[in-house]
């Protein structure tokens, strides 16, 4: 495997994401923005979900487009009206759809992988509970994002962003906007004990997903094995394939507990001996999440030792999502991989702005936060002092009052979220409404949302398909929410536990 030096992709002010690699000869020049033109959706795209996607029909032909993705005024790929390359990609974000052009470009002969009908069923399930929960009066515990505003110094530095200097509304570099690079190379170099070349060692991009897709059209190639570590978050799977390559599945597994004890995150390992087979002469990439989503699991020492072992024995490039890094409990400790030795040249670690400053939205204006975070750095003044220590108090709320009616949290060690464990209520209630072959908990969640007003996502679309049955009954919670919404979530709660009273 060629040598690359480590990249910190962090996902935060740009108006483009550059390709890691120079792309195969094309007519686009090197570094041109990569969403450019309007790409088309086949005619068989169902009409009801393109409208709400926010495609239209337009051009003589009048195909779906939408502006702002790159590609021809057709898709070529396994459209076969049923089975359209679309249809079974419709519910990932923008840049997954982009995929089969860009891959295409690399290689002629590549066609979008074939998608089962399970596959397409977990894709589906964001859309289907996020739309079930806007129809009625329900407490949104599912969605992955804070529902309170970001830090002051957040909005102040966005206030001078937009009123300030006029060329901050202009191109900027296509790598990143100069002062921010530069502040993450000295940020990030102090954490990882490495000199970091903003030039050369730092890429932003728009959103972590962004840089996901990014690193994986990248440094995968046909046929190339990666290894994904369940459970994970779900564009792992669909990335591996646009890019031509085969997912190697792993699973974290709980250890026994203690009657009565509360799960935690840090009970759920890695078998070694089966991390290490999974390894073979054909593995390009492991993907590694910590804090894992949706567990909370922050790897320990020990554990990314194991990980970092194996990646240097078999020559394997380590991919970390670590967008939570700074949302870790009980004294529990974040460890980048990429400071582990023999690891810098073989990791690329992959940050995010929108999580570290609790504004999921936002692509701009973080330069100036990141300034005053590494003048308040380790101080109780620091926002990442401060922001764990509220979010743990949301998550020792969410954990008493879910036990409230029969739900067994998983403790977690970081992230926005927690899963629970409903195997008392798969036993006492087996038969809930839904497809024979749907499983458990995705039936549960609906049945949850219909009737309890509480939205929760099942933790089954985190898995591989043929892992699935095993952890169907577990649902995941966020907790990153405002004091309102975990009130009103506790008289959702009340009302349940009252219904449990004979």
């Amino acid at each position: 495997m060629t040598n690359f030096r480590h990249n910190d992709i962090y996902s935060y002010a740009n108006s483009t994401p550059p390709s890691l690699t120079p792309l195969p000869p094309t007519n686009l020049e090197p570094h041109t923005s990569l969403f450019i033109q309007p790409l088309s959706l086949c005619p068989s795209f169902p009409e009801e979900v393109a409208i709400r996607q926010g495609w239209k029909k337009g051009g003589r032909d009048q195909r779906w487009q939408m502006a702002g993705l790159v590609g021809p005024q057709s898709v070529q790929g396994n459209c076969q009206q049923q089975n359209c390359c679309f249809r079974q990609m419709w519910t990932q974000r923008l840049p997954v759809l982009t995929g089969s052009h860009w891959a295409s470009r690399a290689n002629p002969s590549f066609s979008v992988p074939a998608v089962t009908e399970e596959q397409n069923m977990s894709h589906r399930v964001w859309v289907e509970f996020v739309k079930l929960a806007s129809e009625a009066d329900v407490v949104n515990l599912g969605q992955g994002f804070p529902d309170f505003p970001p830090p002051d110094f957040a909005t102040e530095a966005f206030q001078h962003a937009v009123s300030g200097d006029f060329m901050l509304n202009q191109y900027t570099k296509a790598f990143g906007y100069p002062p921010l690079t530069k502040i993450l190379a000295s940020f990030f170099g102090k954490l990882l004990g490495q000199e970091i070349d903003p030039l050369k060692n730092v890429l932003v991009t728009v959103g972590a997903y962004g840089a996901l897709f990014t690193a994986f059209q990248a440094l995968v190639d046909e046929g190339d094995e990666v290894i994904i570590i369940e459970p994970f978050f779900d564009c792992y799977e669909p990335m591996t394939l646009m890019a031509g390559g085969r997912p190697v599945f792993v699973s974290l597994k709980p250890s026994p507990t203690q009657e009565g004890e509360l799960d935690s995150s840090s009970n759920w390992q890695l078998d070694p001996t089966e991390l290490a087979s999974k390894f073979t002469s054909r593995t390009k990439a492991l993907i590694l999440n910590t804090p894992n989503n949706p567990l909370g699991k922050v790897f320990s020492r020990a554990e990314l030792e194991l990980v970092a072992s194996l990646c240097q024995q078999h020559d394997v490039v380590c991919i970390t999502d670590e967008v939570y890094q700074w949302l870790v409990y009980d004294g529990c400790q974040h460890v980048s991989i990429a400071s582990l030795p023999g690891m810098w040249e073989r990791t690329l670690t992959i940050g995010s702005a929108g999580k570290t400053f609790s504004a999921t939205g936002w692509k701009a204006a973080v330069a100036q936060s990141f300034e005053r975070e590494q003048l308040h750095f380790g101080q109780t003044s620091s926002y990442f002092v401060q922001l764990p220590q509220a979010i743990q108090r949301c998550r020792d709320h969410m954990i008493e009052s879910l036990q409230s009616v029969g739900l067994r949290p998983v403790i977690p060690q970081g992230s926005y979220f927690l899963i629970t464990d409903i195997s008392d209520f798969q036993s006492k209630m087996p038969d809930l409404p839904g497809a024979a072959d749907e499983p458990y908990d995705r039936r549960f969640v609906k049945w949850m949302i219909k009737n309890k007003g509480l939205m929760a996502i099942p933790v089954s679309i985190f898995f591989s398909v043929p892992h699935q049955k095993f952890f169907d009954h577990y649902i995941r919670f966020c907790f990153m929410k405002d004091e309102s919404t975990l009130q009103a979530m506790d008289k959702k709660l009340q009302k349940w536990k009252d219904e449990l009273e004979p």
